[in-house]
């Protein structure tokens, strides 16, 4: 839908409204589903994906051509702020930094903003109503990913890095902002034994993130997926392996309802 034709929607809606002909209720639904632009270059951005879920579109580079990227970028960047780009290559983030130099390229999180500073460089707060933890720094990478894209849409997130079970005394210091924060993501590879420790530790919900960090019997990241999907322990979500971006948006929308209310 191009912009004359959204005004015109917008118009005929406010209208109807007026005239008693059309709920407030009717109308934010038609907003919120009326058709999106159309297809320039195989790319089909979704402007209304804010209205409907909450949250607005976020763009995945990953197999995405140069081209197509540039042009997904560019045409959210037209008519929303900010803008994501999830799992950027160190290629893909130099082209649009090049093409977008008013943005910020996060290159251990794949990740890259216009409009929003992520604040992804160190030292990390380790305090925040959403707290990303880490079994291991070989699982950085998708953790930032998580605390980048909590922070995107509008999350006060904190990072605890590296208490696995290994060495699980490590995470003795982080107790009290473990049972402060109102959501955690815990992020893990090899056996994906920390989301359920923390789970049995803590009150609040626990998003599991298992990576693909490990040795052959981790199969990819498959046997932590299975561990934290079988946890004995209650309250854990579980999301795709390596999708931080998963974890992030699961938890923006469980506090936003919350918050909403």
């Amino acid at each position: 839908m191009h912009d004359h034709d959204m005004a015109a929607l917008l118009h005929s809606t406010l209208n109807a409204v007026a005239e008693g002909t059309l709920s407030p209720e009717e109308a934010a639904l038609r907003l919120k589903t009326a058709p999106s632009e159309a297809a320039l270059n195989g790319v089909h951005v979704d402007l209304h994906r804010a209205m409907r879920t909450g949250l607005g579109e976020a763009v995945l580079a990953l197999g995405k051509s140069d081209d197509r990227l540039i042009t997904a970028v560019e045409r959210l960047s037209g008519q929303q702020t900010p803008v994501l780009a999830t799992r950027v290559s160190a290629a893909q983030g130099a082209l649009l930094q090049h093409h977008f130099p008013h943005g910020t390229l996060h290159a251990d999180a794949g990740l890259f903003c216009i409009g929003r500073d992520l604040s992804l460089t160190p030292p990390y707060t380790a305090n925040g109503d959403v707290l990303v933890v880490t079994a291991g720094a070989a699982d950085m990478g998708v953790a930032l990913e998580a605390l980048g894209t909590a922070r995107f849409y509008g999350l006060d997130a904190g990072l605890v890095p590296d208490v696995g079970v290994a060495g699980l005394h490590r995470i003795t210091p982080h107790l009290a902002a473990l049972h402060k924060a109102k959501l955690l993501i815990v992020v893990a590879g090899m056996e994906g034994a920390l989301p359920s420790v923390i789970a049995g530790l803590c009150g609040c919900p626990v998003i599991g993130v298992p990576t693909s960090v490990g040795y052959g019997a981790g199969a990819g990241g498959i046997t932590p997926l299975f561990a934290m999907l079988n946890s004995c322990a209650a309250g854990i979500s579980v999301v795709n392996i390596d999708n931080g971006y998963g974890a992030a948006v699961f938890a923006a929308k469980i506090l936003n309802t919350f918050r909403h209310e």
